[in-house]
């Protein structure tokens, strides 16, 4: 594997200077880009040690707080782009991504990969991950979309369903484009490291479907329960 070096990090940090400026520029925002990035540098490292003791541990009461911990930060970040957030739509956040993922982790953990121990951490917490994250953006998308739609016409099945097909707009993208335009680095990976490439390919047909499972499932959840509760006007 070749080895990148922070020093060597900075080439990738220059040209970012480019689209900071022209966010800068078009939103007025200058302080979020260099936060995010500041963030997710001291977070990849931090989880970067955490992991080698995560990963040795059978604790299962340390697996699901970990677990939940990421679900809660999953939901609070899924509302950041809406003017308006509250308790409640925080709560219909985490309950909307809390069961469209446990959904999609359960059918892979105990049908697809059928684990010795279901709870091994090397797979639960990864593909945990990337369900979460996947859903997060699911009802991103889905609760910026529906209260921008609804802004405008007032009426919550018209929102509801652009905000929902809005939503799955990037996963159902990467299903068009994987092996096209897209080479999945989990399966590249394995295909690197001697694994066949049959079972790397199944793998990534595995993580593929879990994602579209829980980011439909997730924006839907919550659609349908800010659709219950919204006033209709018109």
């Amino acid at each position: 594997m070749q080895i990148v070096t922070f020093i060597n990090l900075v080439w990738i940090f220059i040209p970012l200077g480019v689209v900071y400026y022209i966010y800068f520029q078009w939103s007025g925002n200058k302080t979020i880009i260099p936060y995010a990035l500041i963030r997710m540098v001291l977070q990849l490292i931090a989880i970067g040690y955490i992991l080698v003791y995560i990963f040795e541990t059978k604790n299962l009461t340390l697996i699901i707080t970990i677990l939940t911990i990421m679900l809660i930060v999953a939901s609070y970040i899924s509302l950041n782009p809406l003017t308006t957030k509250s308790k409640k739509l925080y709560l219909i956040s985490f309950i909307s991504i809390a069961l469209g993922s446990i959904v999609s982790l359960l059918f892979v953990i105990f049908g697809v990969l059928q684990l010795e121990l279901w709870y091994e951490p090397r797979f639960i917490i990864p593909i945990g991950g990337m369900i979460f994250a996947n859903s997060m953006n699911s009802v991103s998308i889905a609760a910026e979309r529906f209260e921008s739609e609804f802004a405008k016409n007032q009426n919550k099945l018209l929102s509801r369903n652009i905000a929902y097909k809005s939503s799955l707009i990037p996963n159902i993208n990467s299903l068009f484009a994987v092996g096209l335009v897209t080479i999945p680095g989990m399966m590249t990976g394995q295909v690197l490291s001697g694994v066949d490439p049959i079972i790397a390919v199944n793998y990534q047909i595995m993580v593929m479907c879990m994602i579209v499972l829980s980011s439909g499932l997730s924006s839907a959840i919550y659609l349908q329960i800010i659709f219950k509760g919204k006033n209709e006007t018109t």
